[in-house]
Formats: C-alpha cells, structure tokens, sequence
C-alpha cells in the first residue's frame, strides 16, 4: 500500500522502477493499492504565486522564514510544479515539488506496462466508489505472473 499520492510525486522513470519492484517483491497474485490526483484535481489548481512569513505554518523550519510558492501547470502533461522558496537568515533553499496527475486509463496503462493488472478502480484506499469528479482515486493491480509487461487486462474501461 502506499497512500497520500505519493506516487504523483515520481518522475516517469521513478514510477516504472517502484512498480517494477514491487511486482518483484509480491508473491505471486498479490496486490498493489495506492492513490493518486486526479485530472480533476489538475483541472481545479491555478498557476499562483505567494508568499508569507512562515509559509504553510512553519512547515520548513522551526526558526523563523519567508516562504514563497510559484505553481506552474504544465497542460498537455496534466503535471504541477509547486516551487517553495524558503529563504531563512542563514540559508536559501528552493524545493521543486511535482505532482503528476491521472485518469485511471492512463495510471491502468502504467501498472500494465509493469506487470499488474487492473483488479478496481475506487474512489479513495478505503474503498469508496469511483466518481469521475473527484479529486483523487485510487487503483488496485494484482501481479501478473510472471511479469510480462503489456499483457495485464481489465474489465472495466474509464476515461
């Protein structure tokens, strides 16, 4: 399980690595849960830039900060970047923060590519039913075995 769409934060490459593992790490038939944003999600977020003492509470430093977010949508990747600034009386640092967004086709496509198949679509990892205008959803694949990427089928089609 991994959960709090962790996995919108890894590049391409990162993405088919982690599935690929764990597909190596399942035992045979076992399954895989996690959660992701939504192209929804990408459609409802606005390119933004902002700045406050402290941002996001006190997130990046217990001593005092300026913290400055930029958000740049990338559209025909359906990808977030959020740029953080954080600037301290001893230091500056910026922190790039990718959010890669899905439809179940295109997050089924990845699992396919890595062995699994696509055993549900859900609404979030505890189990409530997809809705297309939601935010976030979640996918459960079950390993093929062995991995022979491509081959994975579902029975269901979402958009």
């Amino acid at each position: 399980m991994m959960i709090m769409c962790d996995f919108c934060a890894l590049s391409p490459y990162q993405r088919q690595n982690l599935l690929s593992k764990f597909h190596k790490f399942l035992s045979p038939e076992g399954s895989l849960l996690l959660d992701v944003y939504s192209v929804n999600a990408f459609r409802q977020n606005e390119e933004v830039s902002s700045y406050e003492l402290n941002l996001l509470n006190g997130f990046w430093s217990s001593e005092p900060y300026y913290g400055f977010l930029n958000t740049f949508k990338y559209d025909a990747k359906d990808l977030i970047l959020d740029k953080y600034t954080i600037i301290e009386e001893s230091r500056t640092r910026t922190v790039y923060n990718w959010l890669q967004h899905f439809t179940p086709d295109r997050l089924r496509s990845e699992f396919e590519q890595a062995g699994f198949e696509t055993k549900e679509i859900l609404g979030d990892v505890a189990g409530k039913a997809f809705d297309p205008e939601s935010r976030e959803f979640a996918i459960i694949g079950q390993k093929n075995y062995p991995n022979k990427a491509g081959q994975g089928t579902t029975s269901q089609s979402f958009s």
